[in-house]
Formats: C-alpha cells, structure tokens, sequence
C-alpha cells in the first residue's frame, strides 16, 4: 500500500483536494482526500508541491492502427474494400509497440478509445485499451465499445470518387438504414429461430440494434448531426457524435436530446470544406447549453501528448477550467461508459494518476510520472 502525500489532488470531477493523499493497494484507488487516517503498513511518499490528477482519457483516436512513421504499411484503420465493413474488427489491426502509445503515457494519457477510420458509411468494432502493454487482448479495458460509422464529406470522398455508392449525403444516409434495417431483420430472426446462416457484418450490428453497444459516429457538419439523430431515434439506438465541429450552430437542438459529444481534432488545420467552421466555440456554446462532451486528439490528426494542449487552449479561448478538465478525465469515461473504472480518484477505481510538477494547465507543467494500475509506466521521481 502507497500513500502520496501533501500534494494538489485535481480530481476528474472537479473537485480539488489541496494538501491532500491519495492512497493506493493492489492497482486500485482506496482513498484520496484532504484528512485520511493513513494505515501503519502504508509506504509514504512526500509529494509537496506537486500535483496529481486521474490519468487522462482519449475518446477518439486511431493509436495502433494508424502507425506513425511508416507510411502505408501501417495504416490498418480503414478497410476501403467496401462503403460498409460491420464485419471489421480495431482489435485485429492495432500494434501496442506503436511509438504513440509511448507518447501517450509520457502525456499522461491512460486510457484510449481505438476505432477504424471513417471513410465507410460503417466502419466496424472499436475497443478501449490502457495505453500500457505489450498484449493488445491484456490491455483491454472494453471490447467492443461502439460500432464505427460516418458521415459527410469522407464515405462521399472514398467512394464516391470511385464512382461507387455513396456518391451524395443522401446515398451515406439510404445505406446506413439499410444497414440498420438488415440488423434488425437479423435480430428478428435470431429470436424466432429462423435464422439460416450467421453473417460476421450483422452479427456486429446487431449488438447495435440489441443496444449491447453505441453507434460512433463521425460528423463535422450541422446538417449531418441532424440527420443522425433523426436516424437514431428512427432505429432506437444508442449512439455518441464524434467530432461535432458545427455543434455550436445547432447546440439547443442537441441539448433537447439525450446526447453524448466528442469534440475535437480543433487543433489540426482545416483541411475540408466541412472544417471551416472548427474552432474553440463549439466547446464553448455546448457548455452554455449543458450538452455533455469530451475532448479529442484523434490522433495522430493530431498527435496524442497535445490531448492536454487541447484542453489548456481550450480553457484560454474561453472554456471554464473545470469542463475542459472534466472533458478529458470525467466526461471521457463517461462518454465511453467505463466511469465506473476511471476519469476520478474515488474508492475501488482503478489507481490510474499522473504526477505533475505543476498544475496540468501550467505553461511549465511536466509529468513526472504515470501510473496505471498503480503501477509506474512512465517516469521517475
């Protein structure tokens, strides 16, 4: 048992703990507060000074299967061989030895989300992962977390430009019913008994119709959103938005409905037309009309260790400090449905933390050291 001491505790939920302990046994949180009785056997370490958030979660990224520094043979992330591919799988294609899981934890990023691309209308499986390890299936946190799927101007682009199906927001929209219409029919059949033969794709999918998992859902433009909300609640499924970039043109409108965001990569150029609206409001009309979101690299769009940059930038355009905190520790869990495992340092989570040489938002911050499952994958004091 470990008990660090005296520091500033900034936990994911907003609350911080000044001179404060967080005790640790067995890779899991036993307490963090400003006043707690310390046990004999615990081993105390002096942390004055210092500061000690939950480690940070990254909703939205390829780590792993689009690997940075080799071009070609290491994009594993969109499977362009069909407009939808339910049948994909993120797990099969990630490689923990890419350099951007090291990044992460030197950034203190714990816990990832990894998806397939976006350029088919449905791209496949996503899993989530802790960000230390040599063994893909021993990092798992959740696997699956969501169905991959995509709007807008990218399955138009890819496929489209092949002249192949979708070659308008229309044909994205018709083959995305149909491929939720099919699932359903699948699911029907599975019921009654009178299913003839399994398919991969709709064995996949209908995890989405049972609402066993929630449809992610790449969209920038406002109109695009629109379309798939209409379409969720057509289907009664579960789904998140990721990205959102026109969200502050439509925010009302979102906060009328039960609705998880991710937000982000605003710090990468605006390299598409659906782009040229990006920018730091969007953070901030969502947060005046109470819609939940979380922050994103979508690395390595942009790369993993400015997941805090995103947030501090944030903060500086406007973004009160305890929302962009809690979009990247808190928020993020919840967005992915593990906050009962991470994002804050409560009893029985995992002892997941970072130690920062000063506040995460302070232009000389470091992380000295991260921690998952209490124990030490980056850094020494």
């Amino acid at each position: 048992m470990k008990a660090y001491v005296g520091a500033t505790i900034i936990n994911g939920t907003g609350e911080v703990l000044e001179k404060a302990a967080l005790l640790v046994n067995k890779g899991k949180v036993v307490d963090a507060g400003e006043r707690i009785d310390l046990p004999e056997e615990a081993e105390v370490i002096d942390m004055e000074g210092k500061y000690i958030t939950p480690g940070l979660i990254d909703v939205h990224t390829h780590i792993g299967v689009f690997e940075e520094g080799i071009g070609p043979a290491g994009h594993d992330f969109n499977e362009t061989s069909a407009a939808t591919t339910p049948h994909v799988r993120a797990i099969d294609g990630i490689n923990p030895f890419d350099q951007g899981f090291l990044d992460a934890r030197a950034a203190g990023v714990t816990t990832v989300q990894i998806m397939p691309g976006s350029a088919n209308v449905i791209g496949g499986e996503m899993s989530i992962l802790k960000t230390a390890g040599t063994i893909t299936d021993e990092m798992i946190v959740k696997s699956p977390s969501g169905m991959k799927a995509a709007f807008g101007e990218n399955p138009k682009r890819v496929h489209g430009g092949k002249g192949k199906e979708p070659m308008t927001r229309m044909g994205v929209a018709a083959i995305f019913r149909s491929q939720l219409m099919k699932a359903q029919d699948y699911v029907k059949e599975q019921k009654e008994g009178t299913l003839k033969r399994r398919d991969l794709g709709m064995e996949q999918l209908a995890k989405v119709i049972k609402k066993e998992i929630p449809l992610r859902i790449h969209a920038h433009r406002s109109d695009d959103i629109v379309t798939i909300l209409r379409l969720i609640k057509e289907f009664e499924v579960e789904a998140t938005i990721e990205h959102c970039t026109e969200g502050h043109l439509i925010a009302e409108y979102l906060s009328n409905h039960p609705i998880r965001v991710s937000v982000g990569p605003t710090m990468t150029s605006r390299t598409k037309v659906e782009l040229n609206d990006k920018g730091w409001h969007t953070l901030i009309e969502l947060e005046k009309h109470g819609v939940p979101f979380a922050i994103t690299t979508d690395h390595p769009v942009v790369t993993i260790e400015h997941l805090i940059t995103s947030a501090h930038t944030a903060v500086k355009n406007g973004l009160s400090e305890q929302s962009a905190l809690k979009a990247i520790m808190i928020r993020a869990a919840e967005h992915l449905g593990i906050a009962d495992r991470v994002g804050s340092l409560e009893p029985g989570k995992d002892a997941d933390f970072v130690i920062w040489s000063h506040h995460p938002f302070n232009v000389h911050a470091n992380v000295m050291q991260t921690f998952i499952n209490g124990k030490t994958v980056y850094g020494e004091l």
